[in-house]
């Protein structure tokens, strides 16, 4: 399967990832939300049942097949590989969560596009990010740490003694966003469609998310609130499905490394969102973070002058 590609972001792209991170950044608030009623593993085996079904459907509904003979050669190998990593970073999520506060460990799992820009460049050398985009990547980096600062140093931190193992956790789940990325992008995985590229990953998810959960010794249990049960269809057919199909289609036709320099919109946007929805206050800091994280992405999709 051909796909044709392009070099920069145009205003489609920029939209979509907008919306994404606007997204995500609220589902932290949500899935925190949901935490108290539904395990954390257990509420990642949920969601991506639901998702991967959905998925299914919409491969069925568009006639994109679902068995692996119609792929190239290589496709499955780097599909399974890709669903593991995919796997593998949400669980380092959901139980780095019972050690660290959030906004700790998103600052790790926001390093991903860092791992991006260090790894997918030696098997793709388009990818390669100049001297201005690395700028741009600091730049944003340095004004999501500022966002997330004042909760680092509070004092809530005193009552968290394990915050390191979610740390690692989190920096382990950024690393392996990241590889599923190159994974993506440089097998024969590259060649077979967003949505069946998208069902390898949540398939693998809920195959192996509900024996984690068991190993864990979490509680099963079906009777939740409303509100659980929203939180959960939101985030499994909102984030799960439509907001990681959009994501993979943006990887099949734009550069990797300039797409993932958005996700430090996230934590940004989660902190917003914990301000509407908690009364957080906006600090002067978080809008100067809000300002790096503006020139970091400029920077980075930035043309390059001709030659």
């Amino acid at each position: 399967m051909s796909i044709a590609r392009k070099t920069h972001l145009d205003s489609l792209a920029v939209g979509l990832l907008l919306t994404c991170c606007m997204f995500w950044g609220f589902q932290q608030v949500l899935v925190k939300a949901t935490v108290g009623e539904v395990a954390p593993v257990f509420q990642a085996s949920v969601r991506f049942v639901l998702a991967a079904l959905a998925v299914a459907a919409w491969c069925r509904w568009r006639d994109v097949p679902l068995s692996s003979r119609s792929e190239p050669q290589g496709a499955l190998r780097g599909g399974l590989l890709a669903g593991a990593l995919f796997a593998g970073e949400f669980a380092c999520i959901y139980v780095g969560l019972q050690y660290t506060s959030a906004s700790r460990l998103t600052v790790f799992l926001y390093g991903a596009p860092f791992w991006v820009a260090l790894l997918l460049p030696h098997f793709i050398p388009s990818e390669r990010l100049r001297g201005w985009q690395w700028l741009g990547l600091a730049a944003a980096f340095v004004g999501v740490g500022l966002a997330l600062g004042d909760g680092m140093a509070g004092p809530a931190n005193a009552a968290m003694p394990r915050a390191w193992l979610g740390d690692l956790l989190g920096m382990g789940a950024g690393l392996m966003w990241a590889l599923t990325t190159v994974v993506i992008r440089t097998t024969p995985l590259a060649r077979v469609a967003p949505a069946k590229q998208l069902f390898y990953q949540v398939g693998v998810s809920a195959a192996v998310l509900p024996f984690l959960s068991l190993a864990l010794g979490e509680p099963w249990g079906w009777q939740f609130s409303a509100f659980a049960w929203g939180s959960l269809l939101v985030q499994a057919l909102v984030g799960a499905f439509v907001s990681y199909l959009a994501w993979m289609w943006m990887l099949a036709h734009y550069p990797a490394t300039r797409i993932s320099v958005f996700v430090f919109l996230t934590p940004v946007f989660a902190l917003l969102f914990g301000a509407l929805w908690l009364g957080e206050p906006v600090t002067p800091g978080l809008v100067v973070a809000l300002g790096l994280v503006a020139v970091g992405i400029v920077l980075v999709n930035r043309k390059p002058a001709a030659a």
